[in-house]
């Protein structure tokens, strides 16, 4: 049986584990990122990972596939722009670094387009004609697939719509999840590490003003971006992703207002919201559908 050794690269933890031949996961374990220690170490952690996994699987295991934050040359395998949350990554070659120490194929795509086209394949999106995902975290991710084919742009760096202009700020500055908990610490006069997600929603749903009014803001800008976004692609379905979307009975209605408050009735009553469905395994499991689609 096939096996292919899946890599997904976040900021935080990096997921791995094996997928078979069909897209099912086989195993799966995490590990810190240590992203402080820089795109050197990180390579290192990728060349262990798939010397165990060889070690254990032998001639079982058909290639390597990764994703990974920050954006990437896809067909060089290597990443070519990084946020300063993990220095000297840009340059980094996982496809270089794997074929020459292990003779083996590695494809490399971005994390957020990774959790797009897996969404697609067997998702919330499948089979849509044109699909936007969004991921909310530290900030916010894009990918636009279209017809089955992942939109990268001119240059790979399509859909980087974290970056968009807002005001006199951006998109993922104004509506991350990242910037739900500072606002709500600010507003607090506590230390951001007093709060995460799970607690700002859980107060919310306890009736807490602060929560309520800074996840309402939230969910208001959200609205604006997708409807943004939405007057240029047309998009038959919105998947968002990303932790705090785990809350989607208290967000979907929020969400949907905002967007129907941004978009004119004949483009909000055609484009569909959804919430992402492979949770944490969407990058593992979107790197090793961009690799199939390269490799059959």
């Amino acid at each position: 049986m096939k096996k292919y050794i899946s890599i997904d690269i976040g900021g935080t933890a990096i997921k791995y584990g094996l997928i078979g031949q069909g897209g099912e996961i086989l195993s799966k374990k995490s590990m810190d990122t240590e992203a402080y220690k820089g795109g050197p170490a990180i390579l290192d952690k990728v060349l262990d990972i798939t010397q165990g996994y060889l070690n254990d699987q032998g001639q079982d295991i058909v290639g390597v596939c990764i994703s990974t934050a920050g954006m990437v040359d896809r067909d060089k395998g290597e990443i070519f722009y990084s946020a300063p949350l993990i220095p000297n990554y840009k340059g980094t070659n996982f496809k270089k670094a794997i074929r020459d120490k292990f003779n083996l194929a590695c494809e490399v795509e971005n994390d957020v387009k990774c959790a797009g086209l897996a969404e697609y394949m067997a998702g919330a999106s499948k089979g849509a004609s044109l699909a936007l995902m969004l991921t909310i975290g530290t900030g916010i991710g894009g990918c636009i697939i279209i017809d089955g084919r992942v939109l990268r742009g001119f240059s790979g760096s399509a859909c980087e719509v974290g970056y968009l202009n807002m005001g006199d700020s951006d998109f993922q500055s104004l509506a991350s999840a990242r910037t739900l908990t500072k606002t709500v610490a600010s507003l607090k006069g506590q230390p951001e590490s007093d709060w995460n997600g799970y607690a700002i929603f859980e107060a919310a749903k306890s009736g807490d003003s602060v929560c309520i009014g800074a996840i309402d803001d939230m969910c208001q800008v959200l609205g604006q971006g997708i409807a943004n976004i939405a007057y240029v692609i047309n998009p038959e379905i919105v998947v968002l992703g990303g932790g705090i979307m785990a809350q989607e009975d208290y967000l979907r209605p929020r969400i949907e207002a905002a967007l129907n408050k941004y978009l004119i009735d004949s483009i909000a009553s055609q484009t569909r919201i959804e919430f992402a469905s492979h949770g944490n395994d969407a990058g593992m499991l979107g790197a090793y559908y961009n690799f199939v689609s390269i490799h059959g």
